[in-house]
């Protein structure tokens, strides 16, 4: 095969490709056209969406801040005197009603948010701290519920608290051991295990305390929870009656 032979073979398989390439691309050209549209039309959904969260992001957070601000302000007794201009709550209840309208209007309005899912938990506590313990319950079982693992052992751990104060020792101890399995950042086991260990005292069972502070000393002895555990298994000795008190 000469030398111009195969030039024109190549050349001829060149064409054949470029052909071929041309008649799919026309018969596929609509399809094509579609695909391209929509990936396009995605894209600035997309982007209109991530705008608009940013958007009520930013609202959430300014929302929170006034919310925490109100959860912050200074309490003052009927009469005592404040500087001008110095918001105060007359109690700590009422405080926590106030806080409490706040935070659920941003959890409700912006629920899907860091800042909305924050507002839930801190909505939970101030009802505690109203006295409203059905509504805590019911709210802390939401956050709780989060998926941020953080928030979720926060308000578990709330849960507990309120359970204890509700009479529901059983419920808090399976709280706590619920805790104590799965930790997190914000919520050690080691917290956990000692606020059981506390509830078994209160309970009037100092074994079971016992056993517990005994456990955590062991997994955790170089820790704050372990030392705490330490502390509590060998308490230091109360002075003589008489005795001089160290200066």
């Amino acid at each position: 095969m000469d030398q111009q032979t195969r030039q024109a073979l190549k050349h001829d398989q060149f064409v054949d490709t470029t052909q071929h390439g041309l008649e799919w691309a026309n018969q596929n050209r609509r399809p094509l056209i579609v695909t391209g549209a929509v990936v396009a039309g995605l894209l600035v959904i997309f982007a209109i969406v991530a705008v608009v969260f940013n958007q009520r992001s930013e609202k959430a957070s300014t929302a929170f801040g006034e919310a925490m601000q109100t959860y912050q302000t200074p309490l003052a007794a009927p009469g005592q005197q404040v500087p001008p201009g110095i918001k105060t709550f007359p109690s700590a209840a009422e405080r926590a009603k106030a806080a409490n309208q706040l935070f659920l209007q941003v959890a409700d309005n912006y629920g899907m948010t860091s800042s909305g899912k924050l507002a839930r938990y801190f909505a939970g506590l101030t009802y505690i701290e109203a006295g409203q313990s059905s509504q805590a319950e019911s709210t802390l079982k939401q956050a709780a519920d989060s998926w941020d693992k953080d928030l979720s052992a926060l308000a578990k751990l709330a849960l507990a608290q309120l359970y204890r104060q509700t009479n529901r020792d059983a419920q808090a101890i399976e709280v706590y051991n619920d805790i104590t399995a799965h930790p997190t950042t914000s919520v050690p086991a080691g917290t956990a295990q000692l606020q059981l260990a506390d509830l078994y005292e209160a309970e009037g069972k100092p074994d079971l305390a016992k056993k517990v502070y005994a456990e955590l000393k062991d997994k955790d002895s170089k820790g704050p929870a372990g030392m705490i555990a330490a502390q509590k298994l060998n308490p230091a000795p109360a002075p003589a009656a008489g005795a001089p008190v160290a200066q």
